[in-house]
């Protein structure tokens, strides 16, 4: 093996690292939706908001998205083979020159034309709910230069192995939006919120100076496009941006035919999401984020037996983490997202739609992690159309969904369509990578998700039994929903265990190693 046992111990330590950090950040993301929710609810103001923020995600997702993503392993490739000429500093200038230049000129763009764009976008708002979306679009696309410097100045850190302040910069973020909403909110409506998305954004940015001080990197403005570095990650730039610029068209084809569906729906998809993606953002992304330079070294030393190695661990990761987390969230759709977002102006009937939405979100939960994580093995491989290309096809399917799915059966029909998607995105992908590079053990998956599956699906019976004999005894209120929910899941991780075990299933040893690199760590 070319990368050694420190490589990997670095890896490991520093994926608990972000792991803490980024769980930390998360879980100030979740109080921050749970004041959201309590002081707008899920009703006409805050969909507005959710639209508007769609919007400037459109235009981010246009470069910023792409841009990051080809940073890190061409910055990895450049740092390995480092000659002290500094040419990862200059290519970073010549990235950051020219992303932000059209990230500026396409916000203008957007803000000019913003109420015709809100118009196409969201047919089912009318009036002033409408001139809403579109003034509060003007003040979160001043975000987008902001956003598109902190995802590049981070790429460019994560290159280098420092994932602190990447992983920490959520943190501020959120304290400003929480503040936003509570302070200002009452008074000031969802615009309260619009202006506390720039001023966060802002505060994310100012995390990442530290980094690139530290490092020594002096950057310039440069429009040196001539420069190998910058023709390096142009090339992947063009498949790359499609599936970003996707990404969000997902989404607001979602959130438009939700502005059909009725008031109230965009708001509980956008919740449900969020719960659903807590179990990726703390256990997959902080993962991918250490993986990932991983993955550029392995490629770039043509080791293809060490990036088998990576993908297959990350990958049984993924499966034993997510499979007993999506069958919780089926059983206790109801009274988690009581227990989370039931308060203030967030209404029992707020509650329904929003669990509506994280029951059929729930499948979604593991081929989103294993997505993800067979994407960025693809990419760190310089294969980026083929993923792409599934991506398209991945969308075509939610989108036709959406508008049969979807307007059929609401809010059931919107996400089981994106369950869909993500399902077949994850299993096509895979399948090309093990076809097309050989890395990953496609022979070998079955067997491992199959083992895994078997151990889920007991967990969730049991939950679901659980479930049964106490929701009738247990009553109401936030104790009642906490013994609930930790009886449950107590008994659901139990018994998954426990058929792990039962089975010999080496993935039963992935939670004593994290527990011993936490120690590690800590010592």
């Amino acid at each position: 093996m070319l990368l050694g046992v420190k490589a990997r111990s670095g890896i490991a330590q520093a994926a608990a690292l972000v792991t803490l950090l980024t769980a930390f950040s998360a879980i100030l993301g979740f109080f921050r939706d749970v004041v959201i929710a309590g002081v707008f609810g899920a009703g006409a103001e805050l969909d507005a908001y959710l639209v508007a923020q769609g919007l400037m995600n459109l235009v981010l997702a246009l470069v910023a998205g792409a841009m990051a993503k080809a940073t890190v392993p061409v910055l990895a490739a450049q740092n390995a083979t480092d000659d002290g000429s500094n040419k990862s500093a200059h290519t970073l200038s010549v990235v950051l020159t020219v992303t932000l230049l059209v990230l500026g000129l396409g916000s203008l763009i957007m803000a000019l034309a913003a109420s015709s764009v809100v118009t196409v976008l969201a047919p089912g708002f009318k009036g002033a709910q409408a001139e809403l979306a579109a003034s509060l679009t003007r003040i979160v696309l001043i975000a987008t230069v902001l956003i598109s410097g902190t995802n590049l100045l981070a790429a460019a850190a994560e290159a280098h192995r420092r994932f602190f302040w990447s992983a920490i910069q959520g943190i501020p973020f959120n304290l400003i939006m929480i503040v936003a909403a509570v302070v200002f909110g009452p008074r000031y409506g969802v615009y309260a919120l619009a202006v506390g998305f720039v001023v966060g954004s802002a505060a994310r940015l100012l995390c990442q100076l530290p980094p690139v001080r530290a490092l020594g990197l002096r950057l310039r403005a440069s429009f040196d496009i001539k420069d190998p570095g910058f023709r390096s990650i142009a090339r992947l730039i063009p498949p790359l941006l499609l599936g970003s610029a996707l990404g969000n068209v997902n989404t607001m084809v979602d959130r438009a035919v939700g502005s059909i569906v009725g008031e109230g729906t965009i708001s509980a998809l956008s919740y449900a999401w969020r719960v659903i993606s807590l179990g990726e953002t703390l256990l997959v992304a902080s993962l991918l984020t250490a993986l990932y330079p991983a993955f550029g070294a392995a490629a770039g030393s043509r080791d293809l037996g060490e990036m088998r190695r990576l993908v297959g661990r990350g990958l049984a990761t993924v499966a034993t983490v997510l499979m007993p987390v999506s069958g919780f969230m089926i059983v206790c759709a109801v009274p988690l997202i009581a227990l989370l977002f039931e308060h203030g102006s967030f209404t029992p009937a707020d509650t329904q739609r929003t669990a509506t939405a994280m029951l059929w979100y729930a499948p979604a939960l593991l081929a989103l992690g294993w997505r993800e994580m067979v994407v960025r093995a693809s990419y760190a491989l310089g294969d980026s159309r083929r993923p792409v290309l599934v991506f398209v096809f991945a969308v075509s399917i939610n989108v036709v969904g959406d508008f049969t799915l979807g307007l059929t059966f609401g809010i059931a029909g919107l996400a089981a369509s994106t369950s869909l998607s993500v399902l077949f995105a994850a299993v096509a992908n895979t399948w090309l990578l093990g076809r097309r590079h050989g890395a990953v053990d496609v022979r070998a998956l079955p067997v491992m998700v199959g083992r895994t599956a078997v151990a889920a699906a007991t967990g969730t019976v049991a939950g679901a039994l659980a479930y049964r004999l106490l929701d009738p005894v247990v009553g109401t209120g936030v104790g009642s929903e906490l013994l609930l929910l930790s009886t449950v899941g107590l008994t659901l991780s139990g018994v998954f265990v426990g058929v792990l075990y039962a089975l010999r299933a080496p993935e039963r040893r992935l939670l004593t190693e994290a527990i011993d690199v936490v120690a590690r760590r800590r010592r």
